[in-house]
């Protein structure tokens, strides 16, 4: 624990930003997105340095983006680089010129750190050498790697059981650090394999695997260029997935319509320049949505429901006009149930629940019911709710009336984060371990892996609060800025004996540690990965479960680093003791070794070193998509979901959290959120006007922002007051700002995942 745990500062501190509050802008991309990345890039990289870079991004035989994991066209690629404006920030980012060397840490201490912006910490630079921040220690100093991996292994070993350790994975790890890490936490004894997807798409994954039997989208790119009707529910494409913009681009120019459903009115929902085009340099875009619906916050399950009550309606006046029956009758099951339970709501009280007028939502119905194909994309707009889970499953209710699954033009898109989030659950980073997994495991590896369920992230940060947790090791992420309950998971980090961070640049779960602290550097994804003389690659999975190649070129940050593979393998090496007899030094000398391994024990990756050098790599099976359907009924299945009631008091609010146009995840770019027309500035709060006449503000004020749960209450001070375009008692604020507002102990059904986008609050006068 450091010297004076006081005056740490877990969240990002208040500072005295001069915020400017500006009209938000009409248009995404074009001219301003690509003067704004050149900034970006130019600012932290050199012209020799930045132009293959950037040519190299996502190109077949280049790298994959740190940031977004939106997929790459099958075949072409476009010449002057798949890469968006915040793809571009990503990149700069990680290939920064600036570093974060032990002189950078002798002369700054945790204290003082800790007292800088999320934005300013993260400008510091690439980190080049292992660090220690020994117990009592006001600062880091270096320290060897076979020192830093003997302290790790010696303290896992020396643990009463291996469930006081807790792995936890950000979804920027390759397949190849994944399936390693894993193997390397089953080996030591446990499943505590936490992972960012249970803060994010963990609801998706729940509901689609009762539904439709596959925890994962079922649609392709090229749906997209064959679909009717695209509709976007809960997110926002212009900032987090960029490079979605031209795929919507592209199916309004074969035909389709998009409906887009969100509480904000988002600019890269509105309308598109594309700057590959002379159009996106001189002409007044493309425009996007056809239909806007800002929803109250969690009032979606109240709005599919009153639009597919309207559908009903017109089914039964003429039957088998509306719904297709014969996909029903064939491919589903449960029907009559799910028929029987949307006849006891009525379309005003549904109407009043989410915010939209029943004219607008029999336009939108009247849409639906025009179009056979269509898609539903969604993000953390619906999953991040204590009904996170029944979200999910109306949406694929919807899409199981129409039949639009499982044929080309249609089905579901949940749309990732993260560049290989999806990829990690894939290569086994779960709490729960597989029986099939285990046998596959057990059979190639010769252990017996362990069954006991793990750890998630909220019951993480619970065990470590509570004592029961005594080490914590990150591969990748800022778990404390991600996490809810910041004050409390701060506590709980600190609670432990040592935490380990495996990080490219200094983030703030560097400065709030256990009582010993290491950061391990280790390579970016865009530089050279040079093991036993011979050049490596990497392979992640996208959005849409293409599986393909990743190779960096840049020359490491710093000679001190190391791959995660090798981290890896080293940590095994250091912790497993007597009879464990995986070669974990042969698997890292060649990483087509630990594709080997992977090709026998997870099934679609079979052949996996030949289908993965192909150029654009490889499709994973999908059921789904092929009208497959592995539930327990062999059928997809509709459910019976319950509308969100929150029930509001006088002077509460419905807070959801979001990111600004400069941030990815917890990375803060600048301060800029230009499409929202705030700049210089993050702790604001967006309320409507007629909201901020009823308590008694005005733009420009500041307010504390208060939530209530079990008797706890969480204060998060001094919120700049913005007047926004957002439905009444609903606020907006970024994220990781709120995030003390956040209960860690509040999370949706079934799958866990904190309620970040539907918080109950209160707003004072500052």
């Amino acid at each position: 624990m450091n010297s004076d745990q006081t005056k740490l500062c877990a969240t990002p501190p208040i500072e005295k930003e001069a915020i400017r509050i500006g009209a938000p802008k009409t248009i995404a991309a074009g001219i301003p997105g690509v003067t704004v990345a050149l900034k970006h890039v130019f600012k932290e990289m050199s012209l020799k340095t930045c132009v293959p870079t950037l040519f190299a991004v996502n190109q077949m035989d280049g790298f994959d983006c740190p940031g977004c994991a939106w997929p790459d066209p099958d075949d072409h690629r476009s010449g002057m680089g798949e890469y968006c404006e915040n793809g571009a920030k990503a990149i700069a980012e990680e290939a920064t010129a600036a570093r974060a060397n032990p002189e950078f840490f002798a002369k700054h201490s945790v204290e003082e750190m800790s007292h800088w912006s999320d934005y300013k910490i993260g400008k510091s630079g690439r980190i080049t050498h292992p660090m220690i921040l020994r117990e009592s220690a006001t600062h880091y100093e270096p320290i060897s790697w076979e020192a830093a991996f003997s302290l790790i292994g010696n303290k896992l070993k020396t643990l009463d059981s291996p469930d006081e350790a807790i792995f936890y994975t950000s979804g920027r790890t390759s397949n190849e650090a994944a399936f390693l890490y894993q193997l390397f936490v089953r080996q030591y004894g446990t499943n505590n394999l936490p992972d960012c997807s249970n803060m994010c798409h963990e609801s998706s994954g729940v509901g689609l695997s009762k539904t439709v039997g596959i925890g994962k989208g079922s649609v392709k790119l090229e749906d997209f260029y064959q679909t009717d009707l695209i509709i976007i529910m809960g997110q926002n494409p212009g900032t987090n997935h960029p490079r979605m913009l031209s795929a919507l681009q592209k199916a309004k120019r074969n035909g389709a319509k998009i409906i887009s459903v969100n509480p904000l009115k988002e600019t890269g929902l509105t309308k598109f320049k594309n700057p590959q085009e002379l159009s996106g340099w001189v002409g007044s875009g493309t425009s996007l949505s056809d239909m806007y619906l800002q929803v109250m916050v969690n009032g979606d399950v109240a709005l599919l429901k009153a639009i597919m009550l309207i559908m009903l309606e017109a089914e039964e006046a003429n039957p088998g006009t509306v719904f297709d029956q014969e996909f029903i009758k064939n491919q589903t099951a449960d029907y009559e149930a799910f028929i029987a339970d949307l006849k006891n709501y009525n379309l005003n009280s549904l109407s009043e629940n989410c915010g939209i007028s029943i004219e607008q939502i029999r336009a939108t119905a009247t849409e639906i019911m025009r179009h056979k194909k269509m898609i539903i994309c969604w993000a953390m707009g619906l999953t991040q709710h204590k009904n996170g889970v029944d979200n999910i499953q109306e949406v694929v209710n919807l899409l199981l009336l129409k039949g639009s699954i499982g044929k080309p033009g249609a089905g579901t898109c949940p749309v990732r984060g993260h560049s290989n989030v999806q990829g990690d659950r894939t290569m086994g980073i779960w709490e729960k371990m597989k029986p099939d997994f285990a046998e596959k495991l057990k059979a190639y590896f010769d252990f017996e892996p362990p069954m006991k369920e793990g750890y998630n992230v909220v019951h993480a940060i619970k065990a470590m609060y509570e004592k029961k947790a005594k080490v914590f090791f990150a591969m990748g992420g800022n778990f404390l800025s991600a996490t809810p309950d910041t004050e409390l998971t701060a506590e709980a980090l600190q609670n432990c004996d040592l935490t380990v961070q495996v990080s490219t640049k200094p983030n703030r779960s560097h400065l709030i540690t256990g009582k010993t602290a290491l950061i391990l550097p280790c390579l970016g994804r865009t530089e050279l990965d040079v093991q036993n003389g011979e050049k490596q690659f990497v392979t992640v999975e996208n959005s849409m479960g293409v599986v393909h190649q990743s190779r960096g070129g840049l020359k490491p940050a710093s000679e001190h680093l190391m791959s995660e593979p090798a981290i890896v393998a080293h940590l095994a090496k250091a912790t497993l003791t007597g009879n464990n007899k995986t070669d974990w030094d042969g698997l890292v000398a060649d990483y087509d070794r630990i594709r080997e391994a992977i090709d026998k024990t997870i099934p679609g990756f079979e052949n996996y070193n030949e289908r993965v050098r192909k150029p654009g790599g490889f499709y994973l099976p999908n059921g789904a998509r092929d009208g497959n359907f592995k539930t327990a009924t062999g059928k997809a299945n509709f459910t019976i979901n319950q509308v969100a009631e929150h029930n509001l008091s006088n002077g509460e609010f419905l807070m959801m959290t979001i990111r600004s146009h400069d941030q990815f995840n917890t990375t803060i770019y600048g301060l800029d959120d230009r499409y929202r027309g705030i700049y210089n500035g993050r702790r604001v709060v967006m309320v409507h006007p007629d909201d901020m006449e009823l308590i008694g503000v005005k733009e420009g004020d500041f307010v504390d922002l208060s939530s209530h749960y079990d008797g706890v209450d969480r204060v998060a001070p001094k919120f700049y007051v913005v007047a926004y375009d957002i439905p009444r008692k609903c606020i907006g604020t970024y994220f990781p700002e709120a995030n003390p507002l956040i209960p860690y102990d509040k999370y949706a059904d079934k799958s866990h995942t904190p309620i970040s986008k539907s918080v109950v609050v209160r707003l004072r006068k500052n």
